[in-house]
C-alpha cells in the first residue's frame, strides 16, 4: 500500500539522503511508499531503469490528452520520444538533472523551471549548482526513489518530490499552482510505484496485487505535518 505525507512549510532536513544535500530547504513535500515482493537490489534496478512512459493510468491518459490538445488544435503533434528515462543522452528526460546515486539504495533526480506556465520554462544549470542555485522568480523540484529491505525478498521502496522556489513570489505562484495539481501529482506517484512493481514481477518476482493490504516499514522523512 501507498501512503502520503505533505508539509507546507519550509522544512530543514536533517538526514544525510541525496535530496538532503540538493533540496534541504522546501516547501512542499510528497511522499509515497510500496511493498514490494522482491529483494532490494531487483526493485532499485526496476526503479532507476523506469521508464516513465510505461507509467500508465485513465487519468494520466487523459492530462497528457489535455495538456498536448493546445499544440494540436495548432497543428502541432507533440514529438513523443520512443522511452523517458532519468538518464541517457536523448532518452532523458527533458529539464530533468541526474542528481546522483546510491547503488542499490537511492537514485535522485531534479529540475529547475517555471512549471506554472502553461509551456514549462525550464532553466539548466550544472549537477554542482543545482543546490546553491537562488536566482529569483523560478521553482525547483526534487526527486527520489530510496529502497530500504523489508525481509528476505521483500522492499519497501518510496517515491518522494519536494519542491522548494527562489522568492517570495515565485512561491506564491508555486502555491496556487500546488493546490491546483496535488492530488494528481500523488496519482502520478503512485501509478509509478506500481509500475515499477509490475516490472520486478516480469524480471521474475511476485509483484503485490491490488487486493493484498500491506503495511510498509515506518515511512522516513515524509511524515512533517498536514
Amino acid at each position: 500500500m501507498t501512503t502520503t505525507a505533505l508539509a507546507d512549510v519550509s522544512f530543514a532536513a536533517g538526514t544525510t539522503d541525496l535530496l538532503d544535500r540538493h533540496l534541504a530547504i522546501y516547501d512542499v513535500v510528497i511522499t509515497e511508499h510500496l511493498v514490494v515482493d522482491a529483494g532490494i537490489d531487483d526493485t532499485y534496478r526496476a526503479a532507476k531503469d523506469l521508464d516513465f512512459l510505461t507509467v500508465r493510468s485513465p487519468l494520466l491518459t487523459a492530462s497528457m490528452f489535455a495538456r498536448g490538445l493546445p499544440a494540436r488544435l495548432r497543428g502541432h503533434s507533440p514529438e513523443v520520444p520512443p522511452k523517458l528515462r532519468l538518464a541517457g543522452d536523448s532518452l532523458a528526460l527533458p529539464g530533468w538533472l541526474l542528481l546522483g546515486e546510491v547503488p542499490g539504495r537511492e537514485v535522485a533526480f531534479g529540475a529547475i523551471g517555471k512549471f506554472w506556465k502553461a509551456d514549462i520554462e525550464w532553466r539548466d544549470v550544472p549537477l554542482d549548482q543545482f543546490a546553491t542555485f537562488d536566482e529569483p522568480g523560478w521553482g525547483k523540484i526534487a526527486c527520489h526513489f530510496l529502497v530500504r529491505s523489508d525481509g528476505p525478498d521483500r522492499a519497501v521502496l518510496t517515491y518522494e518530490c519536494r519542491t522548494g522556489t527562489t522568492d517570495l513570489e515565485a512561491r506564491r505562484t508555486m502555491a496556487r499552482y500546488w493546490w491546483l495539481i496535488r492530488p494528481f501529482v500523488g496519482h502520478i506517484m503512485r501509478a509509478t510505484l506500481r509500475t515499477i512493481s509490475a516490472s520486478t514481477k516480469e524480471a521474475g518476482h511476485d509483484a503485490p496485487s491490488d487486493s493484498t493490504d500491506r503495511t510498509a516499514s515506518p515511512p522516513v522523512r515524509g511524515d512533517r505535518g498536514g
